[in-house]
């Protein structure tokens, strides 16, 4: 691939540089999305334990959203497109301050599930996604093979999948439901690997400019797509092995 004609052409000690700086970016990377997932797991329960803060956003009975959790539950769709508009212009400690409130959001959209689920059925799901994320994020960053050509038909198969779910919160369809489990489950796994591999390519293309603003956004907008890769396996997940309250 073109993005490593850099690393074979480069002597040994340019090698060396970009390897031990791809390995330092790579750590900021899955830094970065730890913490927004700390962030998420303690607004999540924080909520999602508590009666009082719950009916705020859903029916206390049927929890169903009312109209402030309807736009929680856009809020990080809206978020996300925000931030590929607007990260070029802004400082990497803005975009990383956006990055974490969005976290909170999605922790807020995401607090009914301690709601609807078990706490230990959760915590099995999020050691089974952690497990696949780890081996398949591993599987992106060592693989010679080029997915650039399949990152291409996952984006596609996600637009797809958003336009699916968006009218199954019409239809209500158990069957709809579960093929979107699936075939999510299988998009976001393979978006695991292809976003790994890129957010690597995208380091060693621009490593000879030494960028620290550019570095320092590219990595967290990395986090960023790793961390969506993470949250919507772990979703999908627990609609198949999330033991219900």
């Amino acid at each position: 691939m073109a993005q490593y004609e850099t690393v074979r052409t480069a002597g040994v000690g340019a090698r060396a540089q970009i390897d031990e700086g791809l390995r330092a970016h790579m750590n900021k990377v899955y830094g970065l999305m730890s913490v927004a997932m700390l962030v998420t797991a303690g607004v999540a329960w924080s909520v999602g334990t508590s009666d009082v803060l719950l009916q705020i956003f859903r029916d206390p009975l049927t929890l169903r959203p009312n109209i402030l959790g309807w736009v929680i539950m856009f809020a990080p769709l809206a978020m996300v497109f925000a931030f590929g508009a607007l990260i070029n212009r802004m400082s990497a400690a803005a975009a990383q301050v956006f990055f974490y409130a969005f976290a909170a959001v999605m922790g807020l959209s995401l607090a009914w599930i301690f709601k609807v689920f078990t706490g230990v059925s959760i915590a099995q799901t999020f050691l089974i996604t952690s497990i696949a994320f780890a081996g398949l994020s591993l599987y992106g960053y060592v693989t010679k093979r080029d997915l650039s050509g399949m990152g291409t038909f996952l984006l596609m198969g996600l637009i797809g999948l958003i336009v699916a779910m968006v009218v199954n919160i019409f239809l209500a369809s158990s069957a709809l439901a579960f093929a979107i489990s699936v075939i999510g489950l299988l998009i976001f796994a393979g978006l695991t690997a292809y976003d790994t591999q890129k957010i690597k390519a995208e380091y060693v293309a621009h490593a000879q400019s030494m960028d620290q603003e550019w570095l320092g956004k590219a990595a967290i907008m990395g986090a960023l797509n790793l961390y969506l890769d993470f949250i919507n396996m772990f979703m999908f997940l627990l609609q198949f092995m999330g033991n219900r309250e």
